[in-house]
């Protein structure tokens, strides 16, 4: 039981964050220290942010601008993704989870390579429990980790003109 996990949250269905964002409360409720890094997010509004400020124990650091990235990514999204992996090197000894919001899109995007998270997962502390989210994981690290689920759309409402919701979607 001493075994740090690393656990994959992918697939294009909604919920990867919310998934990972659900384990860490309740490790919270186990006296466990938490940390969240959301790569390629910056809007400060959102409902996960606002509520885990005030949850103690649980550590949320966004590293990414509000807008999403469309098309090539601009170096300020580059900057941002490197600095926060810099983060998560720094605070994976720190904490007994660490999440790493769609970090399998930052990858995707070439904002953080993929042999960058390869090591951090080899080199991780023992105990730590890896958490990685977002589409697009990639195959080669399948290898490396515990657990893969993969979040399938079957409907969505965005697919009938229903736009992000508060509470919600943000």
């Amino acid at each position: 039981m001493d075994k740090g996990l690393v656990l994959v949250y992918t697939g294009n269905g909604k919920g990867k964050t919310t998934a990972s964002i659900g384990l860490g409360v309740r490790a919270v409720g186990h006296g466990k220290k938490v940390a969240m890094i959301q790569f390629m997010k910056g809007q400060n509004n959102t409902g996960e942010l606002i509520s885990l400020k005030k949850l103690e124990n649980f550590t949320i650091l966004q590293a990414g601008r509000e807008e999403f990235i469309v098309g090539e990514a601009d170096p300020m999204d580059v900057e941002a993704a490197l600095a926060g992996f810099e983060k998560a090197k720094e605070v994976i000894n720190e904490v007994d989870i660490l999440i790493l919001d769609e970090i399998n899109m930052a990858m995707d995007f070439g904002l953080v390579e993929i042999e960058e998270v390869e090591n951090l997962i080899r080199n991780k502390p023992k105990k730590v429990d890896l958490i990685l989210t977002g589409r697009n994981f990639p195959e080669e690290l399948a290898d490396l980790v515990d657990m893969i689920s993969e979040v399938k759309e079957i409907k969505h409402h965005y697919n009938n003109g229903i736009m992000a919701k508060k509470g919600i979607e943000y």
